[in-house]
């Protein structure tokens, strides 16, 4: 292992080891280090053929939405999967995942809840759940991923308040189609170090407010809650640390798309790994409120056991690498 020769701030002891993570990467699996022709070309072919990809899902996602049957629920699964495989993201599975694309005996439905700390999430989500994503408003005017994500059916919803209750009428009205849906509560992408506070206000759709001589409440259908953990922790088949979660894998602030997804390129291989906690039901909690903070402590506690490689007993099994899936 090798450590750096670096000053400490604090005690300015110059012979002091500090563990740099970056020394962890031969010269020869640094895949920023490369600067051939080759190499430059190999970047440019991922990023073009994921943007290719995208368009060729456009049409398929179309084509299946014209089909009769669940072709335009099965075909989500496979564009992520392919989009993941063409940036050879490996995505590791641990846990029961709750919901499939067929109704549960229990009739309930799944309102699966994750961490967000970048665009990457929805290709490792898409590529696992049988779900409709919840995204905000504004990402169905983004070029190509906006008419893609529309077509995969898609809920937007507006931040304002004024107009949110009318966007959480909407997935209900999915959900009682009998669909399961997935969103990220933060609202927005993090630095992937720690979590945002939760916006209470989604977990609505699974604990609306009861509201008098209102028949529509008592058609509302039962669900549960399965909060999930997204991690990106290995690259180029090493642990990855703090700085390479934030740099790396993140995409938050003002930074732009198309420097994110080269820099992804650059990288010959990365892991992403998916926890399942066990699910919530909304019936057991006071408030929405609670419900959200009981989703928040699971996916934290979830998202320090997988940065310090440490999982309890109930979640050991079962593990799915969907490498070549």
């Amino acid at each position: 292992m090798s450590f750096a020769e670096l000053p400490s701030p604090k005690r300015r002891n110059k012979n002091r080891p500090v563990f740099d993570p970056d020394l962890l990467f031969a010269e020869d699996e640094r895949a920023a280090a490369h600067d051939t022709i080759c190499d430059r070309l190999r970047i440019r072919l991922r990023a073009l053929a994921l943007l290719f990809w995208a368009a060729c899902g456009c049409v398929g996602q179309g084509t299946c939405l014209l089909l009769p049957g669940k072709m335009f629920r099965r075909f989500p699964l496979f564009f992520w999967t392919v989009a993941c495989r063409i940036l050879n993201i490996k995505v590791r599975t641990i846990g029961k995942m709750e919901g499939s694309l067929t109704l549960r005996p229990d009739g309930r439905r799944v309102i699966y809840v994750a961490n967000h700390s970048s665009w990457l999430d929805v290709l490792v989500l898409g590529k696992v759940l049988p779900a409709f994503f919840i995204a905000k408003q504004e990402v169905r005017h983004w070029p190509l991923i906006g008419y893609l994500t529309y077509l995969g059916r898609t809920i937007f919803i507006n931040r304002n308040r004024q107009e949110a209750g009318q966007d959480v009428q909407e997935v209900i009205n999915q959900l009682r189609k009998g669909y399961n849906i997935a969103f990220f509560p933060e609202g927005t992408t993090s630095k992937g170090t720690q979590l945002l506070p939760f916006m209470s206000s989604l977990f609505a759709i699974a604990r609306p407010v009861r509201r008098r001589d209102d028949p529509t409440e008592d058609d509302h259908p039962t669900c549960l809650i399965q909060p999930v953990t997204v991690t990106y922790d290995r690259l180029e088949g090493l642990p990855v640390g703090r700085h390479r979660r934030s740099f790396v894998f993140s995409w938050f602030g003002d930074m732009d798309f198309g420097p994110h997804l080269v820099g992804l390129t650059r990288w010959r291989s990365m892991r992403a790994t998916v926890l399942f906690h066990p699910p919530l039901k909304p019936e057991d909690f006071p408030s929405r409120k609670a419900l959200s903070n009981a989703a928040r402590a699971a996916i934290e506690q979830g998202s320090e056991d997988l940065r310090q490689n440490r999982l309890p007993e109930d979640h050991l099994l079962p593990t799915t690498d969907h490498t070549d899936h």
